[in-house]
């Protein structure tokens, strides 16, 4: 049975003094036993993050990693198996923001998506589309060729250890969202091309929904029957809207 998860992206986003009571804010949610809860703070502030959050529920991650497992020398990145020893359990791969602003390729995603697994950290790969490719009816053949990258390179059973978010690109921070039966047509054509592999990761991996996600708008989307919850961009910087999100996943 999947776990609903809620997870909050914070982007570049951030002061000592508003993470602090950010964090606080969070410390102090009821949340339900039956659902997952994470927040990705800037690497700057994810050590302030765990320990605030240490007596909670709430699991950290952080926004990107290396392509390597490992310490060394590449200069400005940090390492999968030191944001473990800190005590991240989860990590983002190939947001939207990294795939079209950075330039990361499906061969560096590739790479960072191995190693975090091998340093024990939980990749959440996010795929989308833009609003050109949709409007061109090209969402399935761009989402599945993002899926296809990591199934074809490391087979579909990786799935079994990660977590994949479905983020039209057109709905990130712009107030658009994908109507609940659009993100539902997505998420199940993911689960149907991961299933024509394997149908057990199929069946347990979960789906979250990330683009312009609120607490006016969540309870209808995670009520869809592929869609396990929601990746969180701006509404997780207000603890109690992220709360009532979670809520609503709870629910």
């Amino acid at each position: 049975m999947r776990r609903p998860m809620v997870a909050g992206n914070w982007k570049m986003h951030g002061t000592r003094a508003s993470v602090a009571e950010l964090t606080q804010g969070l410390s102090q949610l009821s949340l339900s036993s039956g659902i997952e809860v994470a927040v990705f703070p800037p690497a700057l502030f994810i050590n302030t993050v765990i320990d605030g959050l240490a007596k909670t529920k709430i699991v950290v991650g952080a926004q990107n990693s290396a392509v390597q497992s490992e310490q060394g020398a590449l200069t400005g990145e940090v390492a999968p198996s030191q944001l473990a020893e800190v005590g991240c359990k989860l990590v983002l791969i190939g947001h939207s923001e990294r795939r079209q602003v950075i330039g990361e390729s499906d061969e560096v995603l590739n790479r960072k998506f191995a190693a975090a697994q091998a340093a024990g950290l939980k990749p959440v790969l996010c795929v989308g589309e833009t609003l050109e490719e949709r409007e061109a009816g090209k969402t399935l053949e761009v989402v599945g060729r993002q899926l296809s990258s990591i199934i074809d390179a490391f087979g579909v059973s990786a799935f079994a250890n990660a977590v994949i978010a479905y983020e039209p690109v057109w709905a990130i921070g712009t107030g658009l969202t994908a109507s609940p039966q659009q993100a539902q047509d997505v998420h199940a054509a993911i689960r149907q091309q991961l299933a024509a592999q394997d149908a057990e990761v199929a069946e347990g991996v979960q789906l979250l929904y990330g683009g312009s996600v609120k607490a006016a708008n969540a309870a209808e989307l995670f009520g869809m029957p592929d869609i396990d919850g929601g990746l969180i961009g701006g509404a997780s910087l207000n603890a109690d809207e992220f709360g009532a999100i979670c809520r609503a996943a709870g629910n």
